[in-house]
């Protein structure tokens, strides 16, 4: 039997990078998948290959900030296959600023995107798990979580708030067997960070922190969360996988 066969998944950030991955890999893993984006072209795209593919999946533009669109995104999932197992919080945007480069405006944008969407999909999509008896939420962070570089101000924020976000409601869902977890990715070639490896400067520091010999892909970051929304991880709860290749254990 495949990993996750059966399953329904609703799957943020999905029209590129690690979101396309984590689709892919969760349908061929045997869920059903309900991708979302604001990208509605791309997103259908991607739907489309996985459907081609022969696996099962729905896409829906949706801005993960808002509360009315995850209202619908989970109706909808529930309309469609009865039940929604996992969630993965996977949507996000970068801000590269320092505290005073930063604006207040971008500053709100930054944490809508990355860390309010996440705390809108567990309280929307949490009952309809508890409903199914149980599954697995994965909150997609960074290693800029849990550690900080020059910059980033906004970014490092938002992305430290989705990491104790993460244990917290862990705590919350235990009685109710939903699991809750968190992926910090170190760096990862994705559409959202292809600007960074213009610069060989960055690419050099990239590559010097970086013990393991190469960058990573978004694969690796999506057998993580396969590995999270499995049962294989039955006992794993409030806890945090960092996928970096040994960034910060340097």
């Amino acid at each position: 039997m495949k990993r996750i066969e059966g399953r329904v998944a609703i799957i943020t950030g999905a029209a590129r990078g690690q979101g396309v991955a984590e689709a892919k890999i969760f349908a061929e893993e045997g869920a059903h998948v309900v991708i979302t984006d604001i990208l509605e072209d791309e997103v259908k795209e991607v739907a489309s290959q996985i459907n081609h593919a022969g696996g099962t999946a729905i896409a829906l533009v949706h801005d993960v900030s808002i509360e009315e669109d995850w209202k619908r995104v989970v109706q909808t999932a529930v309309e469609t296959f009865g039940k929604v197992d996992i969630l993965v919080n996977n949507a996000g945007i970068p801000s590269r600023l320092n505290v005073e480069e930063e604006t207040l405006e971008g500053w709100e944008r930054v944490q809508a995107i990355n860390s309010r969407s996440v705390f809108l999909g567990m309280k929307y999509t949490a009952p309809e798990i508890r409903k199914a008896g149980g599954g697995s939420i994965i909150n997609i962070s960074s290693v800029y979580g849990i550690i900080g570089v020059k910059g980033y101000a906004a970014y490092h924020a938002s992305k430290g708030a989705v990491r104790t976000l993460t244990k917290t409601a862990a705590m919350d869902f235990a009685e109710d067997y939903i699991r809750v977890n968190s992926i910090h990715p170190g760096m990862i070639e994705t559409a959202m960070t292809a600007d960074l490896f213009t610069d060989p400067d960055i690419v050099k520091w990239m590559k010097e922190v970086t013990p393991w010999p190469r960058l990573g892909k978004p694969e690796d970051v999506a057998y993580g969360a396969l590995f999270l929304a499995s049962d294989e991880s039955s006992f794993i709860t409030g806890s945090e996988i960092v996928i970096d290749g040994g960034w910060i254990a340097t």
